[in-house]
């Protein structure tokens, strides 16, 4: 990346403010998925997501299969792949896309809890009032989604260079 000079364009700019952007969503994304993958192997998390994910229809069996904690470590695992995968991207981009696609499966995942679980809306403070919590924590992973298609589609590209 160079750096814009006093001879530079409004475009210039706007294509090194994009790349510089690019990366940071893969760097932010990344950060996302170990911080949250390394809290999952704490007791803390691991009770914090059970009302969410025993909710789920995609998740809530498996705690009839394995413990609280079992559950959150195995979604730990899960998350602390991606974040290595979309960490490739900078070196093995090929690599990313699976990240990029995992890190949407997530995201998808985490926005079925918005209907599955119970406390997010509040419809006697008006018909599109959520609660903070599940509520507006479970927002933020709309943006968190498009994201990671951004990162996908981003790493595609770099694939196929």
């Amino acid at each position: 990346m160079t750096i814009l000079t006093a001879t530079g364009t409004r475009a210039d700019l706007g294509a090194q403010i994009t790349d510089l952007a690019g990366k940071a969503i893969f760097a932010g994304l990344i950060l996302v998925f170990l911080w949250f993958g390394g809290m999952k192997f704490t007791a803390y998390e691991a009770a914090a997501i059970r009302g969410l994910a025993e909710n789920s229809p995609f998740l809530g069996w498996t705690y009839a299969a394995w413990s609280e904690t079992a559950v959150s470590g195995l979604i730990g695992t899960v998350e602390l792949i991606i974040a290595g995968l979309l960490a490739a991207r900078f070196f093995a981009p090929k690599l990313a896309v699976i990240g990029a696609l995992g890190a949407i499966a997530t995201f998808v995942l985490t926005l079925s809890f918005f209907v599955s679980t119970p406390g997010v809306f509040l419809p006697e403070h008006g018909r599109l009032a959520i609660s903070v919590v599940p509520g507006q924590f479970l927002l933020k992973d709309v943006v968190l989604l498009a994201a990671s298609v951004f990162a996908l589609g981003n790493a595609l590209s770099a694939s196929a260079d």
